[in-house]
């Protein structure tokens, strides 16, 4: 990448609004990613319920995947969210396959579900809220955005209608792992997968439009640069 590439990019969002849903759009990878992330989940739940089978389902789950891979690299076009879904239904048939537990299948998203709503609750009241460094990556100082009051305020709304999705997931599968509802497990999962994670873009690009807050903060005692 030239020098000149390299400087335009923090100037292509003016405000923090449009650099956030930038990179929450390209964070999702558009519908076809959502659709490659629930693949896996689906082919599991559903040969679960076909055939009660542990071993068969996982294979079915991880061949889907694998073929998603190879369309890609046929097309060319970025395997990262197959790879995304095929590391996740990977990890969960390891943890399955050690226990005999189909329910197992489910746990490592939960534990990621519960880590990263921990994280990002932690980020909140340390007031330094995850979503802020979205808006670093933009600007290209992971920290400047923070010496802003204004920026911090929307980034830790931001971060909360991220994280309750998170929450929600944890609340709702715990109890059906804990009481081995596999079918009703795959289930939920879908529901609270990529519907949930709509619902929580749609209210943060809600929040998003509501206002136009500088990319750039205001140094102490300086005015902001016109727009």
């Amino acid at each position: 990448m030239s020098t000149a590439d390299t400087t335009a990019a923090p100037e292509a969002h003016a405000t923090v609004e449009s650099a956030v849903r930038a990179q929450l759009s390209k964070a999702l990878g558009g519908k076809r990613g959502i659709v490659e992330a629930a693949v896996p989940t689906v082919a599991f739940t559903a040969m679960w319920i076909t055939t009660n089978e542990l071993k068969t389902s996982l294979i079915v789950s991880i061949a889907a995947s694998v073929v998603l891979l190879v369309v890609r690299l046929v097309q060319r076009s970025t395997p990262q969210f197959v790879l995304n879904s095929l590391v996740g239904i990977g990890v969960g048939a390891f943890f399955a396959a050690r226990t005999g537990e189909a329910k197992d299948v489910f746990l490592p998203g939960i534990y990621y579900n519960g880590v990263y709503a921990a994280g990002m609750l932690l980020s909140i009241i340390v007031r330094w809220p995850i979503v802020g460094f979205l808006v670093g990556s933009v600007t290209g100082d992971p920290t400047a955005w923070h010496k802003d009051p204004g920026l911090v305020r929307l980034c830790t709304r931001l971060t909360w209608l991220l994280m309750l999705p998170c929450l929600l997931r944890v609340v709702v599968q715990l109890p059906l792992y804990w009481s081995g509802q596999v079918a009703t497990l795959g289930i939920a999962k879908l529901a609270l997968g990529w519907p949930l994670q709509v619902a929580g873009l749609a209210a943060m690009l809600w929040l998003l439009t509501r206002g136009r807050t500088p990319l750039q903060p205001a140094q102490p005692g300086t005015a902001r640069p016109a727009s």
